[in-house]
């Protein structure tokens, strides 16, 4: 086995203009971040890009501005005050084609961090919580440096990496950072029921880390032969996969495995995917590719959004001009499920923010991203009850909408709906000769 070295003695190894790549989530490799940021002075005009990472983000302050610029393929909450599309920007991407950015060399990486388990008898370490991109960017990259982590759960799949494939490590015996589930509220537990009641027997399950990805699953106790096939998922799945109620018999690829590219939660959670070969990690190329998604029968997948207006444009990524999160896996599913024999592509959010903001609104706000076409979305569910707005018209989908609002922001819907009509109405009207 190769010698350990010092975080500093890795972290000298990296050019001092290049560009890192962070392997995220769970996964970030935070004492390979500590040393980045400890070195940044050594640094100049380097690029670190990455998924949602569990750091600080130490390397995004303005003071090391001439040291490194990051580039967010997903904005996590510690980096949306800090986007100023300069020092850190955003690259809009589907989850499904982000390997494609690395294998095309398109934005492809020469240094990959990465958080590994130790090697096994055969060599082999596991990039554990987090395949999803990480696999590409190590297969581009000149220079991979790991830190080893007993902590890290060996998980099956495309993540195993030999240790000749690394090039330098250092070795650490630190907690895999959680993200711990919220208690759910009434209006949580309400979508969640309503979604649930879309949800046939034998259906493949496509759900994320969230609330109200927890109160669907919470709501499918009495349900049988559920699979599970999504880019991501979390300790809500947990009670369903013990039961047997998630057991993966009727999915037709993968039958008897859960399948992801990543996952995040809490120990739990971690240690149920250690060495479990019931649970496979793979590549996200393959996992969100939609055409493999709809191999399986029923899939419902189940995304949230910012907002939808009364047309069914879904904005999922923005807050009018600024980024939030990023595009992810939201229309890898949903064009997935849909193709899917019997699937079901379904958005489910509270009708209003925690600021008390509708979501269901009359336009867009200016600048949003529609993340979802009206042409892709179908279900929508809120806490007064679901709508499919497939093969519904624009009218049709307005007054579907409406019904499902906040009841104190119907009227006002409606009002401005048909205001939006009579504008429309009147610059449309031919002139007269």
């Amino acid at each position: 086995m190769k010698k350990a070295s010092t975080v500093e003695e890795v972290i000298a190894l990296i050019p001092s203009t290049t560009r890192i790549f962070l392997q995220g989530g769970c996964a970030t490799p935070l004492s390979l971040v500590d040393g980045l940021v400890s070195a940044a002075n050594r640094f100049k005009h380097s690029e670190i890009i990455h998924l949602h990472t569990s750091s600080s983000a130490g390397y995004a302050d303005p003071k090391y501005k001439e040291s490194f610029r990051v580039l967010n393929l997903f904005v996590g909450a510690q980096f949306r005050p800090l986007i100023d599309y300069d020092q850190v920007d955003y690259l809009p991407c589907f989850l499904s084609e982000m390997p494609q950015l690395f294998r095309k060399r398109i934005v492809a990486p020469e240094v990959s961090l990465i958080h590994v388990s130790p090697p096994d008898t055969h060599g082999y370490c596991s990039l554990g919580t987090s395949v999803d991109i990480t696999k590409a960017a190590i297969e581009v990259s000149k220079l991979v440096i790991a830190q080893i982590n007993p902590k890290m759960p060996r998980t099956h799949g495309d993540g195993f990496i030999h240790i000749d494939q690394i090039h330098a490590f250092v070795e650490v015996n630190d907690d895999i950072p959680e993200l711990k589930p919220k208690p759910l509220t009434k209006i949580e537990l309400a979508i969640g029921q309503h979604t649930s009641q879309l949800i046939e027997n034998g259906s493949t399950l496509q759900v994320g880390i969230g609330s109200i990805p927890d109160a669907v699953l919470a709501a499918l106790t009495n349900h049988q032969n559920l699979g599970l096939h999504t880019e991501m998922w979390s300790d809500g799945a947990i009670p369903l996969l013990e039961k047997g109620i998630i057991n993966n018999t009727l999915k037709s690829i993968h039958p008897g495995k859960t399948v992801s590219a990543f996952v995040a939660g809490t120990k739990k959670l971690f240690d149920y995917i250690h060495d479990n070969p019931a649970v496979v990690l793979l590549d996200v190329a393959y996992v969100n590719n939609p055409r493999v998604i709809a191999k399986n029968r029923k899939v419902v997948s189940i995304n949230s959004a910012v907002e939808i207006d009364l047309s069914g444009q879904v904005c999922a990524d923005s807050i009018g001009t600024h980024v939030i999160s990023g595009v992810g896996g939201q229309i890898d599913f949903i064009r997935g499920a849909a193709l899917s024999d019997g699937g079901k592509p379904i958005i489910a959010m509270t009708s209003r923010t925690k600021n008390n903001q509708p979501r269901i609104v009359p336009v867009l706000k200016s600048g949003a991203g529609v993340v979802t076409t009206r042409a892709h979305v179908h279900h929508v569910v809120t806490e007064y009850g679901s709508v499919d707005l497939f093969g519904q018209s624009i009218a049709q989908r307005a007054k579907s909408l409406i019904s499902i609002a906040h009841p104190d922001d119907r009227e006002g819907l409606e009002r401005q709906w048909h205001e939006a009509i009579g504008k429309t109405s009147r610059k449309m009207k031919p002139s007269s000769c």
